[in-house]
């Protein structure tokens, strides 16, 4: 049984009973009990033999009422924090007036939490969304890849993701040059189901030209990357200059690949690739995406393919056949 006792508690619940059930007078309760008179008056007539709280049930303060109303009324139309309140309660109100005296003059009158009397701002406006694209709108980046113990020089990874199915195509290059580059959009060309309209970069030089030595310019053309684009009729869309956030979808799954790193341990080059081989193949087909209404990629390939197949090279399937039209994912 957890009995709580005050610490110069005379009698214990037990005794207390007792002197509640006694038909004795006080005097002599108190001479059989050896307490005082004062003790046996006090638990007499009492419904509980608990010992009561000891905490103070209100709020001391050395404020009268019309103090404690102007302190209230300068929070409310100052809205000034604890301690610049203070100062000014105490020029003008009550000059020896104690910081946490303050504090609990503000909590019993309710207005304790500053930020509930702020008045209510505007509503951020939300994040603009992406457009609604149909399936072809590919984002495209690079991301650094640690060195491996059997490696002399990092790799880079050559990310692409659909903007509106959010599929996603994965190459691992040993530099990222615009020859990495264009042979990661040719193979991103033949290896996606849908056919590769709209190409999405920020302004490496992997990518474009746009950036030279006497500063910026327009694309010539002649850039690999972009002579590829021209060869496929892909048009090549660049970000603005210093706004990484247009270009934020692949950013946020690069952002998947950086935990996938640190989370896993590689022994080699080859298995790293592996690795993120399999989650490719694991982010396509089983991971349900909220931009996607909890579908997979695959699966909005497949509903995409079922409203306009014309978008599409070959039928997107999660399974391996003969056929050629026939892709597996």
């Amino acid at each position: 049984m957890n009995i709580k006792l005050h610490a110069n508690a005379a009698t214990t619940p037990k005794v207390r009973q007792y002197i509640q059930q006694s038909t004795q007078s006080v005097a002599a309760l108190a001479k059989e009990l050896g307490v005082s008179e004062t003790t046996i008056r006090r638990w007499k007539h009492r419904d509980s033999a608990q010992d009561r709280s000891h905490t103070a049930h209100n709020l001391q303060t050395h404020l009268n009422p019309v103090q404690e109303w102007l302190i209230v009324e300068l929070r409310k139309t100052l809205l000034l924090p604890l301690d610049d309140l203070l100062t000014v309660v105490r020029r003008f109100i009550y000059p020896e007036l104690s910081r946490s005296a303050l504090d609990r003059c503000l909590r019993r009158n309710g207005v304790g939490n500053l930020k509930a009397l702020l008045p209510d701002t505007e509503p951020k406006p939300s994040p603009k969304s992406f457009k609604d694209y149909e399936p072809g709108y590919v984002h495209v980046d690079v991301k650094y890849l640690p060195q491996m113990p059997d490696e002399t020089r990092r790799q880079y990874l050559f990310v692409a993701i659909d903007r509106a199915t959010r599929w996603v195509y994965l190459e691992v290059m040993k530099d990222k040059t615009a020859a990495s580059a264009s042979r990661f959009l040719s193979h991103l060309t033949r290896q996606a189901p849908f056919k590769v309209r709209i190409v999405l970069t920020d302004n490496g030089k992997e990518f474009t030209d746009r950036f030279c030595a006497t500063g910026q310019r327009e694309p010539t053309g002649e850039h690999g990357f972009d002579q590829v684009c021209a060869g496929q009729q892909i048009e090549h869309r660049l970000i603005k200059p210093r706004h990484p956030q247009t270009n934020g979808m692949v950013e946020r799954f690069n952002g998947r690949i950086a935990v996938l790193l640190k989370e896993n341990r590689f022994a080699s080059a080859e298995d790293l690739a592996a690795t993120l081989d399999r989650y490719q193949r694991l982010y396509n087909q089983f991971i349900p995406q909220k931009a996607l209404s909890h579908m997979t990629p695959l699966d909005k390939l497949k509903a995409y393919y079922q409203e306009s197949p014309a978008l599409f090279r070959i039928r997107p399937v999660n399974r391996p056949g003969p056929d050629s039209y026939l892709f597996n994912i």
